[in-house]
């Protein structure tokens, strides 16, 4: 983005004419240097000319993105402070993308129409600057969208229409450069749908019109379905994740993504460890789930290879899986519901960089981008347990699982 002086001194001599001409030069000159609309400025409609630079990096090749390229989640909406702190951390590890959320509800807050682009440009801007791919999370409804889910949760809006216009105007802005969209995130947790009981053919829809709303407006983007949460629950509250694909493709979600967005979490087996015998051993699984021997192939970090022969059943063969989370977590708190699985730091450590030479070997060429979990926000505390996830600290020191990755992606 452009600099520009944050004063101007017009200095009027003695025609009324000369101040009139120095009036308009200021203003078109703010304009200029603002690029957009600041934060409580009048819509920015989806046509809209991107303030943003156009990108350098090559368009990413459908197919061909190389297996376990690596990723990160960061978190550089609202932490102007720590924004280039956490992107070179992720360079200077070798990470070459980054993952970061544009909520709706943070971008077209105020109401239909009303788009903020200061923040998203400033985010933009850093991420470009890096010289880093972006992978765009995009979910959150804003409270005017919908009127059927208590605010602040995640759901779908009343009308479709109001959320494509939102990634229209997005995609627009955004255009070459922002290289992949992810839409939304494990649809089949109520949680994540607005409390109402997990529905493939509904988030199929959602994905459909998404994929539309992308091509049309920047053909090269990439769109990747949501990760789903792996799980043996089946109920109002949650759908397997195994079922929940099975019913995407029922709906037709075939030709409406060009990645097959997948989480994998580590749980407590070797990276490497092959699903059923994970499936098989009670002290690798959750103690607590009654499920079928068959299901908890889920506590498997090869369980992606699983979505993986869905894909082929379906026809889909072609295309690659983008992993959109994968970590261990440390969480040593009482009564969390991650302790039965919590690692030390130095078995993450281990774990991460074995879940990658795993990945390399046994999943090449369908798996593409492998995004880790995370660089932390720097508001997080250990209360929270996206902070036993991470592999740095809040304050940017790191943790083991962030050097022993820097040793394995920068050879």
């Amino acid at each position: 983005m452009r600099r520009c002086p944050r004063r101007f001194s017009l200095f009027v001599r003695h025609r009324a004419r000369a101040a009139v001409i120095a009036w308009v030069a200021a203003l078109l000159l703010v304009a200029a240097c603002s690029g957009g609309a600041a934060p409580t400025n009048p819509p920015t409609g989806p046509g809209s000319a991107p303030s943003v630079p156009r990108p350098t990096l090559p368009p990413v090749e459908l197919g061909k993105i190389p297996t376990a390229d690596p990723a990160v989640h960061v978190f550089l909406w609202g932490n102007p402070r720590t924004t280039q702190r956490d992107l070179n951390l992720a360079r200077d590890a070798g990470f070459t993308w980054v993952k970061q959320r544009f909520e709706w509800r943070n971008v077209e807050k105020n109401g239909k129409g009303q788009f903020e682009w200061q923040e998203p440009d400033r985010v933009m801007q850093a991420i470009g600057d890096s010289g880093l791919r972006v992978i765009a999370r995009l979910d959150n409804q804003p409270r005017w969208a919908s009127s059927k889910i208590t605010f602040p949760a995640s759901g779908p809006p009343d009308n479709q229409k109001d959320w494509t216009d939102y990634v229209t105007a997005l995609a627009a802005r955004y255009k070459g450069k922002i290289q992949a969209y992810e839409i939304w995130n494990e649809p089949n947790l109520a949680r994540e749908w607005g409390g109402q009981k997990p529905d493939p053919a509904a988030y199929t829809a959602l994905l459909k019109a998404s994929y539309q709303a992308i091509k049309a407006v920047d053909p090269q983007a990439l769109v990747i379905s949501a990760g789903m949460s792996p799980t043996t629950e089946s109920s109002d509250n949650a759908m397997r994740d195994m079922d929940f694909y099975r019913g995407m493709y029922a709906a037709g979600a075939k030709g409406s993504f060009d990645l097959l967005g997948a989480h994998m979490p580590g749980f407590k087996g070797d990276p490497c460890q092959d699903p059923a015998q994970v499936a098989a051993d009670p002290s690798l699984t959750n103690p607590g789930d009654p499920s079928p021997t068959e299901l908890k192939r889920v506590y498997a970090f090869r369980h992606v290879e699983d979505v993986r022969a869905l894909m082929v059943e379906q026809g889909d063969g072609d295309k690659q899986i983008a992993v959109l989370e994968m970590g261990w977590t440390t969480d040593p708190r009482p009564g969390s519901p991650y302790l039965w699985h919590a690692v030390s730091e130095d078995q993450q450590a281990k774990y991460l960089v074995a879940g990658f030479q795993c990945a390399r070997e046994k999943m090449s060429p369908w798996l593409a981008f492998t995004t880790v979990i995370y660089i932390p926000d720097p508001q997080w505390t250990p209360s929270q347990e996206q902070y036993w996830w991470s592999i740095t600290n809040p304050d940017g020191s790191p943790r083991p699982a962030y050097t022993a990755l820097k040793e394995l992606l920068t050879k």
